[in-house]
């Protein structure tokens, strides 16, 4: 029985390797750790102050490819029913029908699109909001933290700080016109946990 050549073993091997080295590994999922997750929101009150409100995530998975950041993604509900105003009866007028209407629709959805890397750290979220049945497309700049095991090492993080500016009116919000703005600041200070099953275990709001 004749033998490989070696230069056939050679060529057979380097194959192997080109092959190798051309299949990407798959982005890493996590999901939203909704206790050091939160949504921050501003809005102007007839010139004389622009104040605050407070929202959780309820639920939500990140996919981030830290070299292509074109095959990530994100999806998450924002829980309406959350509000917190630093005020019960301030809370309950924003949550009626002729704002944030949470008794019709209890979550926001967010589901992205495409995003836009800039630089190391820096890139732009593009995505879908729903909001009281109305939905818009909305643009996300946002800055990459840190991804890291935690002190502990129980858990690999992956924390991002992000803004938007929303026009309320798009979302069918336009009661009170005089008194309050139509401009919404919004922050998000977002971690997620690693967890390779974050995807396919979403629950529906």
């Amino acid at each position: 029985m004749l033998k490989p050549r070696a230069s056939h073993l050679f060529a057979l091997a380097l194959s192997t390797l080109l092959a190798c080295a051309n299949v990407q590994a798959a982005p890493s999922t996590y999901r939203y750790d909704t206790t050091h997750s939160q949504i921050l929101f501003s809005i102007d009150h007839n010139g004389y102050s622009r104040p605050f409100g407070r929202l959780h995530i309820a639920r939500g998975w990140l996919r981030f490819d830290p070299d292509d950041w074109s095959r990530s993604a994100t999806e998450l509900d924002i829980d309406l029913d959350s509000l917190d105003m630093g005020d019960k009866e301030w809370n309950a007028a924003v949550l009626k029908p002729s704002f944030l209407d949470s008794g019709k629709a209890r979550y926001a959805h967010f589901v992205s699109t495409s995003v836009e890397r800039k630089d190391d750290t820096h890139g732009v979220l593009h995505g879908q909001l729903s909001l009281r049945g109305i939905t818009r497309p909305v643009e996300l700049p946002f800055t990459v933290n840190r991804i890291a095991k935690t002190i502990y090492g129980l858990h690999t993080v992956a924390g991002f700080s992000a803004t938007a500016m929303l026009d309320r009116t798009d979302f069918g919000i336009t009661a009170n016109p005089g008194a309050i703005g139509r401009s919404v600041m919004v922050w998000l200070e977002l971690e997620a946990i690693l967890d390779d099953t974050a995807q396919t275990n979403k629950e529906s709001p």
